[in-house]
């Protein structure tokens, strides 16, 4: 809920001071705030208010230009006719050209303007409305209301019949807006922009707007007040209630006027007398509390228990992993590290090991020395057998050379 006070104050006009009673708070000023809905309504609702512009249809290709096609060294692109002059010869028609056609030029019928859904607009006028009931959202948008008495502020149906501009304004700072005002008058700057040169040469800051429920010279004495204006209760618009898209704009009712809300937008339950069909918008939330709803015992009471997701040890190579391998192989911690310190000079495994080595090398050359004798080593034994086929074969050789220089002896006989 954007507010839950159950009554407003009306004050006297002539005298703030004094209160002329009290009056229930409309249920429009308790709409749920949607700064989201208030935005999207207020864009497509100020875009109709445009007015369609387009280039002319022949800009650019008001000219009987030609290419000159190839064979002239240059660009294909069309070219002014004529001679004698600069123009002759130059680049026509083209985006690119100067004096050319522009590229996607606008046309008028562009889709200027938004259709905006009847409800939305009302659901976004009710959210203006009570965002405007909270100081805190008020002064964030930038409204002096630190003398105002209290928000919303109702003031008594006197001022609907005030005709003098000097006697609403002694109306206004009598109701604590006099910082307002002035601020508002101060905010007065030329406009940055082409606007300056088409009759909107000034801009200035908002100050508040006035809600009436029926024109006894209100509108008259406050249309020449700087930053002031003014709506009729029952043509409220949300372009006047949230400028520039932001909700929470300084608002002034009438006594009648703020009445006539619960009139016209009536309750949740009731709906909306004047409205068809309406209903304030409802809170998607009555209590934003989801921490404690999820964690009371009553939804506690009614959901499973937390299923644990079964979970799986990342595989770890043992090779990589000294307590990988250390599951695998018991102790092979211990034994790489002695076998890293027994490379190690100077260290006890270092000295053992230099030791087993030496009888190692001792104990083979007893053993050799006692079983194998000159000739009877494995190499030796293979090469005699070597040489005793290639002592045959050296033999056969001769044998056959012998032969052969018979034969010839026996030819020359």
């Amino acid at each position: 809920m954007a507010t839950a006070r159950p009554v407003v104050s009306i004050f006297k006009f002539e005298n703030p001071s004094e209160k002329a009673g009290t009056v229930v708070m409309p249920h429009v000023l308790k709409s749920p705030l949607r700064p989201d809905l208030v935005r999207e309504v207020h864009r497509d609702m100020a875009k109709n208010k445009r007015q369609a512009y387009a280039i002319s249809a022949k800009a650019g290709y008001d000219t009987a230009a030609e290419s000159w096609c190839t064979g002239r060294a240059v660009a294909r692109i069309p070219r002014a006719p004529g001679g004698g002059t600069h123009r002759a010869g130059q680049a026509a028609f083209g985006n690119q050209a100067r004096g050319g056609g522009m590229f996607n030029p606008t046309r008028i019928w562009r889709r200027w303007h938004r259709r905006v859904n009847v409800t939305k607009k009302r659901h976004a006028v009710a959210v203006a409305l009570a965002a405007s009931s909270l100081p805190p959202l008020v002064m964030a948008r930038g409204h002096k209301i630190g003398q105002v008495a209290e928000l919303p502020l109702v003031v008594t149906d006197g001022l609907q019949s005030v005709s003098k501009t000097k006697e609403a304004i002694e109306s206004l700072k009598k109701l604590g807006c006099g910082e307002e005002l002035q601020k508002a008058m101060d905010s007065k700057k030329i406009r940055a922009g082409k606007g300056k040169a088409r009759n909107r040469r000034y801009v200035r800051r908002l100050g508040p707007l006035v809600i009436y429920n029926e024109d006894n010279g209100i509108v008259r004495a406050m249309r020449n007040i700087p930053g002031v204006e003014t709506a009729h209760v029952d043509r409220l618009n949300l372009l006047r209630l949230a400028p520039g898209g932001s909700f929470g704009r300084f608002l002034i009712f009438t006594e009648s006027a703020f009445k006539r809300l619960s009139a016209i937008y009536g309750t949740l339950k009731g709906g909306a007398p004047m409205k068809k069909g309406y209903t304030l918008p409802r809170a998607a939330m009555a209590n934003a509390d989801l921490a404690r709803i999820i964690n009371s015992e009553e939804v506690q009471s009614v959901l499973r228990p937390k299923i644990e997701p079964p979970t799986f040890s990342k595989k770890r190579n043992a090779l990589k992993s000294k307590d990988v391998m250390e599951e695998l192989n018991p102790g092979s911690t211990e034994r790489k590290a002695k076998a890293g310190k027994s490379c190690e000079k100077g260290t006890a495994e270092y000295d053992e090991v230099q030791k087993q080595k030496k009888a190692r090398i001792e104990e083979s050359k007893k053993y050799n020395k006692e079983h194998k004798k000159g000739d009877d080593t494995f190499y030796k034994t293979l090469m005699k057998a070597f040489e005793a086929r290639a002592a045959a074969d050296a033999e056969k050789k001769a044998a056959e050379k012998r032969e052969a220089e018979g034969e010839d002896g026996e030819d020359e006989e």
